[in-house]
């Protein structure tokens, strides 16, 4: 892969060692970057391919957690989109780039408030990206003894349907195994998958549900929103009516087909 001169100074040339379809527009990858990358869970690394005219990038969610030697990536294909289509088409063994800085503010803040050890992320769909990468690193740094004292994790995902979950086996590993993490999938169209046995209704539409059999309140948690930019609006209004203020709430804005936006 050729950038030209002066590339090696902006960029890895990555390659995959691992494709993984979940479902048929829904897909997760790793990959070697081709020297040491640091991060911090929660951020985001610039990927990009080369088209015959240009080279294209997007930023991503890193899902791997500091600990580990490769880069994870869960992405949605957006049909008529510049990069995704050209991403899905890749296999194991091809190339794309990664700007060699991580960058992102969706950080699992441990440190600026005493009072706040709780933290409620609510995600769709590929969202869930940072929230794998906070809780792979957790539960490494406990192993460790470094976990943060007192923190708990209280995770609600949001699909159309079951299949749509990228980790869902690995989550329910996580929370079955450690007392810091609760963990709940959710899917908002179980007409169409009639096997789930599971919680029903969109994210936004079980805040008040959860937050209350978690007990969690402004005072004592802070909230964290990724994905699907309707589930962030109607969750931000859902937090700041029941008393949460700005500076308690993270969001990261994912683009999301306009074929899906009705329904998740």
């Amino acid at each position: 892969m050729d950038l030209g001169s002066g590339s090696k100074e902006k960029f890895y040339s990555a390659r995959i060692v691992n494709r993984r379809d979940i479902a048929d527009d829904l897909w997760s990858i790793r990959v070697h970057p081709g020297a040491e990358f640091h991060f911090l869970p929660g951020q985001y690394a610039t990927l990009g391919v080369l088209a015959p005219h240009k080279h294209i990038e997007r930023p991503y969610s890193i899902v791997s957690s500091p600990y580990e030697p490769e880069l994870e990536f869960f992405f949605e294909l957006v049909p008529r989109g510049e990069l995704t289509p050209a991403l899905h088409k890749l296999q194991v063994g091809d190339e794309l780039t990664v700007r060699r800085m991580a960058k992102g503010r969706f950080t699992l803040d441990t440190d600026s408030n005493a009072k706040r050890k709780n933290h409620l992320l609510l995600a769709t769909v590929t969202g869930v990206a940072p929230f794998v990468s906070y809780i792979r690193t957790l539960y490494q740094d406990a192993g460790q003894n470094k976990f943060p004292d007192g923190h708990k994790l209280f995770l609600l995902e949001g699909a159309s349907h079951s299949w749509e979950f990228g980790y869902p086996e690995e989550l329910k590993r996580f929370a079955a195994e450690v007392p810091w993490l609760e963990y709940v999938p959710t899917i908002s169209r179980p007409w169409d998958d009639t096997k789930w046995t599971g919680e029903r209704g969109r994210v936004d539409d079980l805040i008040r549900k959860y937050s209350h059999l978690w007990g969690l309140t402004p005072e004592t948690t802070s909230a964290y929103l990724c994905g699907h930019p309707k589930m962030i609006e109607n969750s931000k209004g859902i937090l700041t009516r029941a008393g949460w203020v700005k500076e308690q709430i993270k969001e990261e804005v994912y683009f999301v087909p306009k074929e899906r936006i009705a329904v998740i």
